[in-house]
């Protein structure tokens, strides 16, 4: 069974590539049908092979979606998937004795200051 912990360490780790988190950026930017993945390959600049090995790797920690269209493979940002990161990273805000800046935290409300301060 995996872990919270597994799936989001496998998430990192697949964002941990400056090549994949060029491509997720292009992706989330891109139209909501999709962004095939010749445009990806034309805008990275990278051989086809080595564009579907990072691909690859994104859809598998689940952080795209890959949709066929007849010969061509249309990738869309995992919203949710990459929402359900975030928030795992801002769970633990201002816990275990570290204090966040109200000022980096002020639109979370995670570190609102206490009454009489």
């Amino acid at each position: 069974m995996t872990t919270l912990l597994d799936q989001n360490s496998d998430r990192f780790k697949a964002l941990g590539h400056p090549v994949r988190l060029a491509i997720l950026r292009l992706i989330v930017q891109g139209r909501q049908e999709g962004t095939p993945a010749g445009e990806i390959q034309a805008a990275i600049g990278i051989p086809a092979s080595t564009l579907s090995h990072h691909l690859a790797c994104l859809a598998e920690g689940d952080l795209v979606l890959v949709e066929r269209e007849g010969t061509t493979l249309r990738y869309r940002a995992h919203f949710e998937a990459l929402h359900r990161l975030t928030d795992y990273l801002w769970a633990d805000c201002c816990k275990g004795g570290r204090a966040c800046s109200t000022d980096s935290c002020s639109d979370s409300g995670c570190c609102s200051t206490p009454a009489g301060s």
